[in-house]
Formats: C-alpha cells, sequence, structure tokens
C-alpha cells in the first residue's frame, strides 16, 4: 500500500474535475492516489469549506492541487483541514487574507479573458446573481490556445460557469500557504491571468517554482508531463 499523501485537484472556472485526467494519469503511474474534486464555483468561502470538508474525510495526509480559481480555493481550504501537508499552484491566482481573485491581479497587464467573459444571471437563495463563462469563438484563445481545435470546440460548450462572487470575494482566512510549503507552475503563454500576476504571486508565497514555456492557462491538459511532475515532486517533499 502506498504510503504517499493522497492528492486532491481542484478546478478552477470553465472547466471541472476531467480537466486533471491526464495528470490523475501520470500521478497513477507513480503510485500516488488522486482525487479530482468537483469545485462549486459559487463563492470564495463556501468553494474553500467544501473543499475542506471533503479533505477531512480523507484517511491521511493531502497535497491540494489548484487550478487558476481553485488557487484561492485551496489556499481558504488549505487552513481548514489540518491534514493537508503542501499546496501546489497551477496558472494560479495567488491571493492573501482580504484579497480577491480579481483584486491580486489588478496592477498587471489585461489578458484576453476581460473582454471575452459572457454574463448570464442564474438563482439564488436571496434572488439572483451573475455568473460568467468565455465567449464560445474566444474559449480557445483564452484558455487552451496549445491544444488542438477539436478538444477546444468541446470544452467551449462543456464550461462551467463561475459566479462573480467568487472571482470578487475577499479570502476571509489566514491563507494556508502561510504555514505550509507550496509549488507554483506558471503557464508562460496564459491569456487568462497574465504570467507575471503568477510569476509575483509565487513569489509572494514563496513557492518551489517552474515556468511551463510556451503553456497556455489549460496546462494541466496541455503539459501534463510537467505539471504532474511538479505535483510529484511536491507529494515526494512532505510524504
Amino acid at each position: 500500500m502506498s504510503t504517499n499523501p493522497t492528492v486532491v485537484l481542484v478546478h478552477g472556472a470553465f472547466a471541472d474535475g476531467s480537466s486533471w485526467a491526464p495528470v490523475v494519469e501520470r500521478l497513477r503511474a507513480q503510485g500516488i492516489e488522486s482525487l479530482a474534486v468537483g469545485n462549486p464555483l459559487r463563492g470564495l468561502t463556501h468553494d474553500g469549506d467544501y473543499v475542506a470538508s471533503v479533505v477531512n474525510q480523507i484517511d491521511g495526509p493531502v497535497v491540494l492541487v489548484g487550478h487558476s480559481y481553485g488557487g484561492p480555493v485551496i489556499t481558504h481550504a488549505g487552513s481548514k483541514a489540518e491534514n493537508v501537508k503542501g499546496l501546489v499552484f497551477v496558472a494560479s491566482f495567488g491571493i492573501d487574507e482580504g484579497e480577491s481573485a480579481l483584486g491580486s491581479v489588478a496592477g498587471f497587464p489585461e489578458v484576453e479573458l476581460g473582454t471575452s467573459l459572457v454574463p448570464r444571471q442564474f438563482p439564488t437563495a436571496d434572488g439572483t446573481g451573475t455568473e460568467f463563462t468565455i465567449r464560445q469563438d474566444a474559449f480557445a484563445s483564452v484558455f487552451a490556445a496549445d491544444l488542438p481545435a477539436e478538444f477546444t470546440a468541446t470544452a467551449a460548450v462543456s464550461q462551467r460557469p463561475v459566479a462573480q462572487d467568487a472571482l470578487g470575494e475577499p479570502l476571509g482566512v489566514e491563507p494556508a500557504w502561510k504555514t505550509l510549503p507550496s509549488w507554483f507552475a506558471v503557464a508562460t503563454a496564459d491569456n487568462a491571468i497574465h504570467p507575471d500576476s503568477q510569476r509575483a504571486a509565487a513569489k509572494r508565497l514563496g513557492a518551489t517554482t517552474v515556468e511551463v514555456d510556451g503553456g497556455s492557462h489549460a496546462i494541466a491538459v496541455s503539459r501534463p508531463d510537467e505539471v504532474a511532475g511538479l505535483i510529484v515532486a511536491a507529494v515526494r517533499a512532505v510524504a
């Protein structure tokens, strides 16, 4: 039986757990168990508490991995689950207490994502809320420019919308990266989160960092060897 930590993979906006499939295959080949969690994408506290509830029901240590908005979610969840031993951020936002995902990228060059969002309304307990998807004709360029058209065409019509509140809600807890070791994969051709923002976040977190040269926002799919390699390094470091 493996003594490695379980890797819990948290997707970000516009994606779902299947986006981790190539990484899961490579972790399995290394004898590492993993679980791709369905991120609700409704609000940072809500989503972080949900992921923490999943982690708290796993026996043994856990390494949390977050892509994009999943980075803030694991930053919250890692502070709520004592069995989390490390954090891995993949083409991610990196936020501090009192800061939101959107706020963390203010001051960095604008990216194509900002002009490609489509707002829609959805029902909430208090009335209605706003959620976003990426305009279908812009999806490939924004999210996955290094993947073939047959993949992006399907991904564009199967997006998971993200609530406006999720991206705009400030982190309400001390970030887990202040007490846990962190790793960061920077996608250098990302059109959703500017690479310079990712580099600044990695530096702030004190993360062990790799740059995926030419990688789009969807590097978990397009460059799974590099992403899985970083996760394996994190697992080995905390095992």
